[in-house]
């Protein structure tokens, strides 16, 4: 498949900057992919489409303030670093910029002094592995030191870091947030579990390759990033039950569903794990495990987008979108959501 066949014209002022005071005030725009119907909801009333026996399974990842502001040692350059993937105790995978001349030995300090760098590897990609000297608790000092890695299309400042949190987040190490997610509060949460719906967690660490752009014009040749996930003994054993007894899968998010298809044998079995994942799910793709999907509205080209697009149809789905900027719904990560039956 072409790229362009992905593609749609997004006037900027539909970019959501903020959130919205109330995280179920969103709106929801309802595909019925039985039906083709498209209905016009908010997002509290998504209580109306689980059932008792159903399972919503939710991604509890928690993002760390994974931008850094420093210096050069000597120079006194500025530098910028992301934070990408934790490699052990003081050693990560960063994007630098401006990283060019950042060769291997390369030093930085951050914060006066309270925390310094050194390149150790410079990868294919032009990413960089750095070791980290410090003293006392790297958590404390990262969200001391640290900012929330907000994505490059939302330029207001963030007041309450919170709200790019879910309120299930619990597992620290995401460099951007699942952002399905954040339209549930804990009232909306136990409504559903009141109704009888089943609620599990996995884990997928959500790297900022997820807001780099496909680079090829076809997207077969595309190559996914890798992500670190895991899923326990116990999800895996709630998901099956609920497949086993008619129930139906709700994934919360695109990194759910890649979550629980990584992890499927050939029947839907979820199969209890962890490790990196690169699957890559666009049109053509058969889903093992993921009946519906509640998620927000992508970026053009995106792999997010392909990814929907597999569940439903391109056509569809683009038609959906066409819908969507007409009646102005709010885009992109603090924007309103769509759901997938």
């Amino acid at each position: 498949m072409d790229i362009k066949d992905f593609y749609y014209d997004l006037p900027e002022e539909l970019i959501a900057q903020t959130p919205l005071k109330d995280r179920t005030a969103s709106r929801l725009m309802v595909l019925d992919r039985k039906t083709g119907e498209l209905h016009h909801k908010h997002f509290y009333d998504i209580i109306d489409y689980l059932n008792e026996g159903d399972c919503l399974v939710m991604n509890n990842t928690r993002v760390i303030p994974a931008r850094l502001y420093g210096v050069k040692e000597n120079s006194g350059g500025k530098i910028e670093f992301l934070l990408l993937k934790r490699i052990d105790l003081c050693t990560w995978e960063v994007i630098l910029r401006p990283g060019k001349k950042a060769r291997v030995g390369s030093r930085f300090v951050f914060g006066d002094g309270l925390l310094k760098a050194e390149v150790i590897e410079v990868r294919d990609d032009g990413n960089r592995i750095v070791h980290f000297e410090f003293d006392g608790v790297w958590e404390e000092l990262l969200d001391k030191l640290g900012e929330m890695p907000l994505p490059p299309y939302i330029k207001e400042k963030l007041e309450d870091k919170d709200r790019y949190q879910t309120v299930y987040s619990k597992i620290e190490g995401s460099a951007a947030a699942p952002t399905a997610g954040l339209h549930f509060t804990d009232e909306l949460l136990e409504k559903l579990r009141s109704k009888g719906v089943n609620t599990a967690f996995v884990t997928l660490h959500v790297g900022l390759g997820t807001f780099r752009p496909v680079s090829v014009d076809k997207i077969e040749e595309h190559k996914m990033h890798s992500e670190y996930y895991e899923i326990s003994p116990e999800t895996a054993e709630l998901i099956n039950n609920t497949r086993k007894s008619g129930g139906r899968i709700f994934c919360v998010g695109t990194t759910s569903v890649r979550t629980l298809e990584s992890s499927s044998a050939p029947d839907g079995t979820v199969i209890a794990g962890s490790g990196d994942t690169s699957i890559f799910i666009y049109p053509g793709y058969k889903f093992k495990t993921v009946d519906s999907l509640i998620t927000n509205f992508h970026l053009p080209e995106s792999t997010l987008l392909m990814l929907i697009s597999a569940l439903y149809n391109r056509d569809s789905i683009m038609k959906a979108y066409t819908e969507a900027i007409s009646e102005k719904y709010r885009f992109f990560s603090f924007g309103d959501a769509m759901l997938i039956l």
